[in-house]
């Protein structure tokens, strides 16, 4: 499957000068930190490298890879603040599961166990506390996935906002995925429609003069990526949350120093949620998903990835670009009209507090 539209010369040319000057990382501009440090875009990494990078050095990625008594364990942790606390389609305490299930599976990680850390609002009732625990439970179980340890802390009100969750994970894994592993050639695919859960949040907010029924796309990864991986040789897989499908591409094209072509017209978005968007002023490619991966696979197993995607039930899922020389360290959209523009990483927070 190769893509209907390639680069001509001339855009190659400034699209490659384009890329160099993007590639060569980011600066830490601001002396306070600020709400866009947290939306997983340009701030982000920037904050990510000058200081946590700086004081730890650890590759990034959804999970690390260590050796524990000879066996490849990978481990991750997030924390969740989004607002509301429910919201169509799902809420904070299965967001918190599948959060940390799903960045496991981006590592090719295997019968998870998660701990799970709650910080919680003096007033906070009882009953909104379980029924968050409820749905933890509900999407612990429907992973397959163990709650094995866990801690709480109370604050004092107004001191948080109703409840924060922390949940760390750790599952064994063979497999090698990483932005060293990508190749020129290789094709990107995207698991389904994008763009509903950030979405879904917004209109749950209530302070928007519009409304629409979208409902978060939240659900657990581990199964479908044992499925994908079983029929296709997967180079790399990110899930595509803060900061969206279009931050994701922008680091793996950073970390892996190529480039990567997409094809507008080949992108997942429901319509009423590319409508919401629209009102809005929000380009769906930004927008935060979390039940919504992309997966980069050797170009022979292009049409077996998606078929094993579709036989999973993710029926929406598509292949809608592929890895390139150039431009180097970015990525570029091609349009139906056969057009280009950069797609660069997030700028801002359009979408505070999402997940």
């Amino acid at each position: 499957m190769q893509p209907k539209n390639r680069l001509n010369e001339d855009e190659s040319k400034v699209n490659a000068n384009i890329g160099r000057v993007r590639a060569r990382g980011f600066r830490l501009r601001d002396d306070h930190v600020t709400l866009s440090h947290g939306a997983g875009g340009k701030a982000s990494a920037a904050l990510t490298a000058h200081v946590f990078q700086d004081a730890f050095g650890n590759p990034e990625g959804d999970a690390a890879i260590a050796e524990v008594a000879g066996t490849r364990v990978a481990l991750s942790t997030d924390s969740y603040v989004v607002n509301p606390i429910f919201f169509p389609g799902g809420s904070i305490g299965d967001l918190a599961v599948n959060g940390t299930v799903n960045d496991l599976a981006m590592m090719g990680a295997t019968h998870p166990s998660i701990t799970a850390s709650f910080i919680l609002e003096e007033g906070l009732e009882i009953e909104t506390l379980k029924k968050v625990v409820a749905d933890m439970k509900a999407a612990a179980e429907a992973a397959g996935v163990n709650i094995v340890a866990g801690d709480t802390k109370v604050v004092p009100k107004g001191s948080a906002d109703k409840l924060y969750i922390t949940t760390a994970g750790t599952g064994g894994t063979d497999l090698t995925l990483g932005y060293q592993e990508v190749k020129v050639g290789d094709q990107v695919i995207c698991s389904g429609p994008i763009a509903d859960h950030g979405m879904a949040v917004m209109m749950a907010r209530g302070d928007l003069a519009i409304s629409a029924p979208i409902e978060s796309d939240t659900r657990a990864l581990n199964g479908v990526v044992d499925k994908l991986t079983e029929a296709a040789t997967v180079h790399f897989m990110r899930d595509a949350t803060r900061g969206g499908v279009a931050t994701v591409l922008n680091e793996l094209a950073h970390g892996s120093g190529l480039g990567l072509v997409l094809d507008d017209d080949s992108i997942p978005v429901r319509d009423m949620t590319r409508a919401a968007c629209d009102m809005l002023g929000i380009d769906p490619l930004y927008v935060a998903n979390e039940g919504t991966f992309l997966a980069v696979v050797d170009p022979a197993d292009t049409e077996a990835a998606v078929t094993a995607l579709h036989e999973a039930g993710f029926e929406g899922a598509t292949r809608i670009g592929e890895v390139a020389e150039e431009p180097a360290g970015a990525v570029v959209l091609v349009t139906g009209f056969g057009g280009t523009r950069m797609v660069d990483m997030l700028v801002g927070d359009p979408l505070p507090r999402i997940c």
